[in-house]
């Protein structure tokens, strides 16, 4: 069986935390399992830790966690932002994850609200006061980070262009162009990167995705995503194994057509 080369993240949540659910996304070319710490509690994590690391044993193989931090997070309705008044991006919620992750031997750290390099150095020091060795995954959704691009890539280890937040920060017509920028920026430094949100997100409640989603998900790979992720599809949709089934089918097609021009720095 042949599978991409571009790494497929997907988010554990309510969909997926049953061992079978996990396994069969697994069976799909799941590479890399995404927590999303905005939610839930510690037991919780320590559960699908737990199950991810069985999954590890049975299969033989290592599959990266992801540990996604809140950072000053404020709930509106069914949406979020962030405060913008918050004097410090790393939280003291933040502070209890990144300690949280260098005991459970997490493997990475996705930072929320990134602004400046300088808030990918106060992470790093997190970690390694916590006794942790988490590589630091730098979260692109606010304008400030857009404005400090190259330092941020520079001290991160990858990044994340997390386009919903930044929609909100850029005009939507933008993203396209934006993405497409920070993308070849981290190709040109050899820092992973990851496209990520609202991807297949009809897939939350139909089997199959649009066209115009399948579209999407095959451009951040012909622009040179080295990891496309999956959020509310496999966190909370209907059909997560099905999700990840389609997406590496299309990351798939997208690098047979660009044969002999793959680069790919896996997380």
């Amino acid at each position: 069986m042949k599978y991409s080369k571009a790494q497929i993240v997907a988010t554990i949540g309510p969909a997926s935390t049953k061992p079978e659910v996990l396994e069969a996304m697994l069976s799909h070319n799941l590479d890399v399992i995404r927590l999303n710490f905005s939610w839930g509690d510690f037991s919780e994590r320590i559960q699908q830790i737990k199950m991810i690391r069985e999954l590890e044993k049975k299969y033989s193989r290592k599959i990266p966690v992801i540990e996604d931090l809140p950072g000053p997070r404020v709930q509106e309705g069914a949406e979020h932002t962030y405060d913008p008044s918050a004097g410090e991006i790393l939280t003291d919620a933040d502070k209890e994850s990144i300690k949280f992750g260098a005991e459970e031997n997490i493997d990475y750290v996705a930072m929320s609200f990134v602004g400046s390099a300088e808030d990918i150095r106060k992470c790093k020091f997190e970690i390694k006061k916590s006794g942790g060795r988490q590589k630091v995954i730098a979260k692109i959704e606010r304008r400030s980070a857009l404005d400090s691009i190259d330092e941020i890539i520079e001290v991160s280890d990858a990044v994340m262009i997390a386009r919903g937040d930044l929609g909100k920060e850029v005009r939507l017509e933008e993203i396209p162009f934006v993405q497409e920028k920070i993308i070849k920026k981290c190709k040109e430094a050899g820092k992973p990167v990851i496209t990520a949100t609202q991807m297949m997100l009809s897939m939350t409640e139909n089997p199959l995705p649009t066209r115009a989603e399948v579209t999407d998900v095959a451009n951040a790979i012909l622009q040179g995503s080295d990891a496309v992720m999956l959020s509310e599809e496999t966190a909370r949709g209907k059909y997560p194994a099905e999700a990840v089934e389609m997406m590496e089918k299309i990351v798939l097609e997208a690098e047979r057509h660009m044969a002999g021009r793959i680069e790919i720095n896996p997380l």
